[in-house]
């Protein structure tokens, strides 16, 4: 018979313990994983296509901006919404609709996932799609959870609506504090190459629009472009990527 004194079991369920809060951490927040769910990550290669996205928008004067930016280039891209953004500024996400970008569903409120129920994650995606729809009359079936976070009861509710779930693979960190636009640049094009997916903002996610400065993005993306460009890639929406 094996006997285990009472520190001995302790560590042991310590260390399981361990182990399953490393599983979890690394199934919701890590871009790459696959845990809760398929997230598409970036394209196939063999087709030279890159795409670019956006997230917390739309949020004047920095989605104009890049709208600008993007027409002169002849650029697309992707923008992941928040609903209440959406409720702020109609106009501007008539914008993106009326110059050919694709629209996605990043939740209502910029909502963090974490221990949060399947009910209260259906809530945030359904009152953005209602939103969106009622200005472009169009419901997403792409869905990007702020922060990349997924959580337990995501997925069930993603595919009640046929949406996929978006990631990213080169992050430019344009919403680190102090971040210049030579870093958001540098960070964008690090390891760029068939079917990237770069990760950009053009809004203010839970906070006030005055209270986030998205300059460093609008002055870095012009030469984001010009290197992915460089790099025998064309810009695509990112719904080709799940075609």
């Amino acid at each position: 018979m094996f006997f285990m004194f009472p520190n001995e079991v302790a560590m042991l369920c310590s260390g399981a313990a361990a182990t399953v809060a490393g599983v979890v951490s690394y199934g919701s927040s890590y871009p790459y994983s696959q845990v809760f769910g398929p997230g598409l990550v970036r394209g196939p290669a063999g087709s030279g296509r890159a795409a670019l996205t956006f997230d917390d928008g739309p949020t004047p004067p920095y989605t104009d901006r890049i709208l600008d930016i993007l027409r002169a280039s002849k650029a697309t891209a992707t923008f992941f919404v928040n609903g209440k953004q959406v409720d702020l500024f109609p106009d501007t996400l008539r914008r993106i609709q009326a110059e050919g970008h694709t629209i996605g569903n990043h939740t209502y409120s910029h909502l963090f996932l974490y221990f949060k129920t399947r009910g209260r994650i259906a809530r945030e995606i359904d009152r953005t799609q209602e939103s969106i729809e009622k200005v472009t009359g169009e419901r997403p079936t792409l869905f990007r959870p702020p922060y990349g976070v997924r959580w337990f009861g995501l997925f069930p509710v993603l595919n009640a609506r046929q949406m996929k779930d978006i990631q990213w693979s080169n992050p430019s960190f344009d919403w680190v504090a102090g971040m210049s636009p030579a870093k958001v640049i540098r960070k964008a094009l690090e390891r760029i190459g068939d079917g990237s997916v770069i990760l950009m903002h053009d809004g203010c996610g839970s906070r006030q629009p005055g209270e986030v400065d998205r300059s460093s993005t609008v002055a870095a993306l012009p030469a984001i472009i010009e290197g992915v460009q460089r790099a025998g890639l064309r810009f695509v929406s990112i719904s080709e990527f799940v075609s």
